[in-house]
């Protein structure tokens, strides 16, 4: 799977940006998706995962009621709408594919070993 992310830029803190990540090569609704982030100096962590149907959604607790993770099988993307953005949410965002048989608990959206497939980044900044 090819992953290709879009959408980041520079927002003032309480403001919107919806990230984009389309996918190509396999077939996409085999995949659970999921964004991961990366600030300067730091670890590459987890921020929300949704299900090969899109029925299922794990968020990382300081994005919880503030990121919304979907995704659109028919377009092969699946998006991360970032509401009331914060400084701390600058980084760069990655959107990763983990074939359905690497998931076999919740738990396992938030790990990046589960991902067998990587986008290569598209940098938020957030102003305060």
């Amino acid at each position: 799977v090819q992953l290709q992310a879009s959408g980041g830029g520079l927002v003032q803190a309480g403001g919107s940006l919806r990230l984009s990540c389309a996918a190509s090569g396999r077939t996409f609704n085999n995949y659970a998706m999921g964004w991961f982030r990366q600030a300067p100096g730091k670890e590459r962590d987890f921020v929300a995962a949704i299900s090969w149907s899109g029925g299922m959604t794990y968020y990382e607790e300081s994005v919880k009621g503030r990121f919304t993770i979907s995704r659109d099988n028919a377009k092969n993307t699946v998006y991360l709408q970032m509401n009331s953005l914060k400084p701390e949410d600058t980084a760069v965002y990655y959107c990763a594919a983990a074939s359905r048989s690497n998931i076999d608990y919740y738990s396992d959206y938030g790990e990046m070993d589960e991902y067998d497939f990587w986008g290569q980044g598209t940098l938020v900044t957030v102003s305060s």
